[in-house]
């Protein structure tokens, strides 16, 4: 494997781990005015199932893009002035989600916290449906012209491909999060949560098993008949497991699919990084857009030594924050006073 092809997937690595990690976190933002409905109690229920590692999962957006810019610049460079709109609105919206929940308690007003909820809930589902919308236009390929410069305009990106992506992602995130839920929630809201995941399975199976197969019939290779194999077993795991009652996995179905959607996308656009609509001689591929390969090898080194240090202290965070969350647990709002702020 040479140093370009390791860079490669690692890059799809880190944000295969951003979509399964970040992507039940928007989910559980997105679920939140459904399963949170009635009390501020359950609110805080669903709140609380990602407090102590939703900032922890965003940190594998940062280093995605960290690696991205420094073994494919030219990848990074196209990628965001191309998408300069999409990704600026995903920015904005993560801003708000973060902003929204840590000052979600606060102030104890309810008018607070509901304007609080609204900022969760479209800080989750713009990033939910713009990912899938950026990355399909990613795998389908854009206007790059002779100078690896995007060309074309902003509704070039709106085609069918790419909104089926978005759609996919929206659903997936969606259902990841309510299985996230049931798996770390206790009494009514597992109940709920269970419910809205039972919803949810059909038609998240549809579409994204829809976009999976016209991406390995477009785009695809033929080893990423395996990713999309698993693409379709990965709901018949969680619909298996929750008519079982076994939350642990039915969660890990969702895991699944997300990973195989996310490993069937890279594995379609290898060994492109950004393919060009306009020529094929324009495409930008691992070869011509990577840093030199001394760079890359003194990155190697560095991911080798660093990254399993990160994953081993991820995991044992997810490992002491393990437990259930139920309604009785959760106590009274201690936030400052309505107008304390302004006083």
């Amino acid at each position: 494997m040479s140093v370009q092809e390791f860079w490669f997937v690692l890059i799809g690595v880190l944000f295969t781990g951003y979509f399964m990690l970040e992507g039940f976190d928007f989910g559980v933002g997105m679920l939140m005015p459904i399963l949170g409905r009635g009390s501020d109690a359950r609110r805080r229920v669903v709140l609380n199932t990602i407090g102590p590692v939703w900032d922890g999962n965003e940190v594998w957006l940062i280093t995605a893009a960290g690696a991205m810019f420094a073994a494919f610049p030219e990848w990074y460079a196209s990628l965001f002035s191309g998408f300069y709109l999409a990704l600026l609105l995903v920015l904005v919206a993560l801003i708000l989600r973060i902003c929204a929940i840590e000052y979600r308690g606060k102030i104890n007003d309810p008018r607070w916290r509901a304007r609080c909820d609204i900022g969760i809930g479209i800080g989750s589902w713009i990033p939910a449906l713009a990912w899938g919308w950026v990355f399909g236009n990613v795998v389908h390929g854009v206007a790059l012209n002779e100078k690896k410069q995007f060309a074309g305009s902003v509704w070039d990106l709106f085609g069918p491909y790419a909104l089926l992506a978005g759609v996919a992602t929206g659903l997936l995130f969606a259902l990841h999060g309510a299985m996230f839920l049931a798996l770390k929630t206790g009494g009514e809201v597992r109940d709920d949560a269970r419910h809205t995941a039972r919803l949810l399975l059909a038609p998240t199976a549809v579409v994204v098993g829809a976009f999976g197969l016209w991406t390995q019939l477009a785009y695809g290779a033929g080893w990423t008949w395996v990713p999309f194999a698993l693409v379709l077993l990965g709901p018949a795991i969680a619909a298996a497991a929750d008519i079982g009652h076994r939350d642990g996995w039915a969660f890990t179905g969702t895991m699944v699919t997300v990973a195989a959607v996310s490993a069937l996308l890279f594995g379609s656009l290898f060994p492109n990084v950004l393919p060009s609509s306009l020529d094929s001689a324009f495409d930008l591929t691992i070869h011509n857009a990577s840093s030199t390969p001394y760079t890359l090898k003194v990155m190697s080194w560095a991911a080798v030594l660093v990254t399993p240090v990160v994953l081993i202290y991820q995991g044992w965070t997810y490992w002491v924050f393990r437990k259930r969350i139920t309604v009785e647990q959760i106590p009274a709002p201690i936030g400052l006073p309505p107008g304390s702020v302004r006083d």
